[in-house]
């Protein structure tokens, strides 16, 4: 049986409550939210029905912050895949860097997917038709394999095409449900994988995670000016909340031809690309991953890039990539990601047999 998404608990970062207040009208479409610290006082409050019931309800700590951290007390690395602006290849590295970490056999490794309205983990890792099944510990997660499980709202919509319509505590409620609910077990990483941007999302799952900790985030960027812009105000962002940054990613960068291994600027790093903002911005600077065509293949199959293609450039700069995230949490590079872990895989994939 899978959870319903019928009545999500609501959640604010600054004072939930256990029982939302009862409103007696609609929220209007610029509400803070009624267990908002702000609720029934902000300019947006002016005029609504609801005010008086939103000012006078009680708030308060979240009451389920030390049964989150509990929950996760058997994880020992969350880190954020961040991005500033969409259609970086986010997803798709987060992907990627949990298949290469679990390519460890003595590593377990889990991806949360928090990007509520746009869920596609599921689709890449070859999971999109799973469910998520309840247990007396709680929601479980779907195991792509013995040492890789996913968590994400895709499992629990009527339909692959259902569209997920809601505002802010709607999906605070749902992350809560993710971070509070699910039996993840033992994990030596858990991936979250956040959308676009600096709001909601992030802002839950970086105070949902502030007592158990968070090990630092992952910026995803690809080398054109237009989304380093972004990658800017994310690593703001990042500098606000109190998030270290483990290091910036410039994904899709170069063009590497399949045949015959050459490579071209797809997207013209006109300002210096990742490496020269990492030195602007004193982050640390983990490394580039070409453009490859057989990388968006695997993800439309749902096959792991790293096993399927371990000789190429994208897949030998990921490897890079992986041990320098290892090394800026303060593993060794070879916990994290072994040499003999190459792809060891000899079956055919559609990838392999779909050639571009």
């Amino acid at each position: 049986m899978a959870p319903s998404l019928e009545e999500p608990e609501p959640v604010d970062l600054e004072a939930p409550l256990k029982a939302a207040p009862k409103l007696i009208a609609p929220e209007p479409e610029h509400c803070p939210g009624p267990e908002s610290s702000t609720a029934g006082q902000s300019d947006a409050c002016a005029g609504c029905p609801n005010q008086t019931i939103c000012a006078t309800a009680p708030k308060g700590p979240d009451p389920d912050r030390p049964h989150i951290t509990a929950r996760l007390s058997s994880i020992k690395h969350k880190v954020l895949i961040l991005s500033g602006k969409g259609g970086v290849g986010k997803s798709t590295f987060a992907t990627m860097l949990g298949h290469a970490l679990a390519a460890n056999p003595d590593s377990q490794v889990g991806i949360m997917d928090a990007d509520i309205c746009g869920p596609s983990i599921p689709k890449m890792m070859g999971v999109e038709t799973e469910t998520i099944h309840i247990s007396n510990d709680g929601w479980s997660p779907v195991w792509v394999s013995d040492n890789l499980a996913v968590m994400s709202i895709q499992f629990m919509l009527p339909t692959a095409d259902s569209a997920v319509i809601w505002r802010g505590p709607k999906k605070n409620g749902l992350i809560k449900q993710f971070l509070k609910d699910v039996s993840w077990g033992p994990l030596d990483f858990l991936l979250v994988d956040t959308p676009p941007g600096t709001s909601d999302e992030h802002l839950s799952v970086n105070a949902f995670l502030q007592d158990s900790g968070v090990a630092g985030a992952v910026v995803v960027t690809t080398p054109q000016e237009v989304a380093l812009l972004d990658v800017r105000k994310e690593l703001d962002f990042c500098a606000k909340a109190g998030i270290k940054v483990l290091g910036l990613v410039e994904n899709m960068s170069g063009f590497v031809c399949p045949n015959c291994a050459g490579e071209s600027d797809i997207f013209a790093a006109s300002t210096g690309g990742a490496s020269a903002l990492a030195r602007e911005m004193d982050v640390p600077y983990l490394g580039k991953v070409p453009l490859d065509p057989r990388i968006g293949m695997a993800c439309d199959y749902g096959e792991s890039f790293f096993d399927a293609w371990p000789d190429s450039p994208a897949c030998e700069a990921l490897r890079t990539v992986v041990r320098r995230v290892g090394e800026e949490m303060g593993l060794p590079p070879d916990q994290v990601l072994p040499s003999t872990a190459t792809g060891t895989d000899t079956t055919t994939s559609k990838t392999e047999a779909v050639k571009p």
